[in-house]
């Protein structure tokens, strides 16, 4: 099939690419936002889903592009910040054609963006994309990638919550605690299990009831509604679907001390980060908790390729770094959030800052030093 792809620039401020693509032969529509490379290529997921229209995928890309960028400073991981949504419904347009069309489009940017899994896209649509571009990571380890992330953010995410649990109640036990996590998916359901080993009760919804009555069957998870969910009592919400649940109607209605979970951008907008703190909940900044599955893909890139020992003692520094972002919003008097979103712009000032001072430092060329 010939390929219709076409691709045009979108000016967005404050991010150093974005892009559009549409092919017309295989439905593809879909953006891709490059926030920032000041650390190193942007890595982050490929997102299908059935945006209602063009905006509300730009809108949900830029966050999520930003938010990798955060993630992946703050994790130390050598990397920079960007994002890929197609806009569809999985169950509708999925097809090796429109993943080969997606892989051309993040193969015109030159290896400025790498692509990886994320909702609704599978390892083995990520294999369909590495035929046309070799920037894509997250490949089964068969063929010398990581696998798939989830199954390490889910145990990065878990170790989150035993040190906000710690935090909070001045014991990180799981035994006899109650959880309730929102959206069951490859994530969620890792972390479920997790939790119920360790001797929590973990309640759950999700909008794929079929997935949440076999969990129940096999690893015990209570199942509730998509409403009700929100507002039990718990001793941790553990949001683990999309963004933006975090805002004025859902805050007011929490019945938790502990917002902790798995999904990006859960503040609909960053002032809902002192509207939590204000309600004395005590939130896990999301690209601090969820960092797991970045940090395990991250390591792809290292000297002699992946190491599993390496991603699980990168991801085991996760509770120490969220233990330092609540002192400091202690100490300050600023929701963890901010403290978050400080250290992050810290890093990426100062690497700005020895970037420049190396151009500087270098002779123009025909020059001679001494």
């Amino acid at each position: 099939m010939t390929s219709t792809l076409k691709i045009t620039d979108l000016p967005v401020a404050g991010y150093e690419r974005v892009v559009r693509g549409v092919d017309p032969s295989c439905g593809l529509h879909a953006i891709i936002a490059v926030h920032d490379t000041t650390l190193g290529p942007a890595l982050g997921g490929l997102r299908m889903w059935p945006y209602a229209s063009e905006d509300e995928a730009l809108f949900d890309v830029k966050r999520l592009s930003r938010g990798m960028t955060f993630k992946s400073a703050v994790a130390k991981t050598g990397l920079g910040g960007g994002k890929a949504v197609m806009i569809g419904d999985p169950k509708k347009v999925k097809s090796e054609a429109l993943y080969l069309a997606m892989g051309r489009l993040v193969d015109s940017l030159g290896g400025k963006y790498i692509t990886a899994e994320d909702v609704n896209t599978s390892v083995q649509d990520l294999e369909i994309i590495r035929r046309v571009t070799k920037h894509v990571t997250g490949l089964e380890r068969k063929d010398g990638g990581s696998g798939n992330p989830s199954p390490y953010t889910a145990y990065g995410v878990f170790l989150g919550i035993r040190a906000a649990l710690g935090w909070v109640f001045g014991n990180d036990a799981c035994k006899g605690r109650t959880v309730a996590i929102q959206g069951t998916g490859a994530v969620g359901s890792a972390l479920a299990k997790r939790l119920i080993d360790a001797g929590a009760k973990v309640y759950g919804a999700d909008r794929n009831t079929e997935r949440l009555q076999q969990l129940q069957k096999e690893i015990g998870v209570v199942p509730v509604g998509e409403n009700e969910i929100l507002t039990m009592k718990c001793d941790v919400f553990a949001p683990c679907a999309l963004g933006a649940v975090l805002n004025d109607d859902t805050i007011p209605k929490l019945n938790t001390p502990i917002v902790a979970g798995a999904a990006n951008n859960l503040l609909l907008e960053p002032r809902h980060g002192k509207v939590l703190a204000d309600r004395n909940v005590l939130y896990a900044p999301d690209y601090v908790i969820n960092a797991g599955g970045i940090v395990n893909v991250s390591v792809e890139f290292h000297p002699g390729g992946y190491d599993e020992k390496v991603a699980l003692g990168k991801i085991e520094r996760i509770p120490q770094a969220l233990k330092e972002l609540w002192q400091i919003a202690k100490d300050e008097r600023i929701p963890p959030s901010d403290a978050a979103d400080r250290l992050a712009e810290r890093i990426l000032a100062d690497a700005r800052g020895q970037k420049k001072a190396a151009a500087c430092s270098v002779p123009p060329k025909g020059t001679r030093r001494g």
